[in-house]
């Protein structure tokens, strides 16, 4: 139904995508600083059954659409690369953002289904995720095999699979270094600006590719 290339481009896209610290990661660090690896890892499911949340309202709805029209497809698409650059612009000038993250007060205990609930919200509602799956996913469909809903929440569980590794590293790491971190601001602006400019190249690439239909 979809090439093992095809795949692996979008499997990519999406690393690259979700390794860059946004909403969803400084929640998971927060959470790993104020109350633990279990808080940490608790809030990743909970983020992560938000996105696919996401895709399946994108495969069932809104990637219908998307897919059958070329204009809102270049329309949404340069809307979501212009919104990926913002975001890294944002970044590049708030690299000192992770440095609340690891300053978190840890004071407030919370329920394991609560953190679940708060970990849902967060990634049910993350823009950056948003803009990825309604212009992003739909490029890597392959229309002429069909069964584009499915090809879509093939897609959706590969990009959540990464993120469930990637954020669940985070949030170890987080928990793990929180000293060494602390010592020194410049380690934590280093990581913002490193995740700036990896988002602003991938909203130029996503602007540069696409349906040339």
């Amino acid at each position: 139904m979809m090439t093992a290339d095809r795949l692996l481009a979008f499997a990519a896209m999406s690393f690259l995508l979700i390794v860059v610290p946004g909403p969803s990661v400084l929640f998971v660090i927060g959470r790993a600083l104020a109350q633990g690896r279990r808080a940490a890892l608790t809030t990743v499911a909970g983020n992560t059954l938000g996105a696919y949340v996401l895709v399946m309202a994108v495969a069932l709805g809104v990637g219908t659409v998307v897919e059958r029209s070329v204009l809102v497809f270049t329309a949404l698409k340069l809307v979501g690369a212009a919104y990926l650059v913002y975001l890294g612009v944002r970044a590049l000038r708030q690299r000192g953002a992770l440095r609340e993250a690891f300053a978190a007060d840890g004071s407030e205990a919370r329920g394991g289904l609560r953190t679940l609930w708060e970990g849902f919200a967060v990634g049910v509602a993350n823009p950056k995720t948003i803009v990825f799956f309604a212009a992003v996913l739909p490029q890597f469909v392959d229309r002429e095999q069909g069964h584009v809903a499915a090809q879509m929440l093939l897609l959706g569980l590969v990009f959540n699979l990464i993120a469930i590794a990637s954020d669940s590293v985070w949030g170890l790491a987080a928990a793990a270094t929180r000293t060494w971190f602390a010592r020194s601001p410049q380690r934590l602006a280093a990581v913002g600006g490193a995740g700036g400019l990896a988002m602003i190249g991938l909203g130029v690439t996503v602007a540069a590719t696409g349906r040339k239909d």
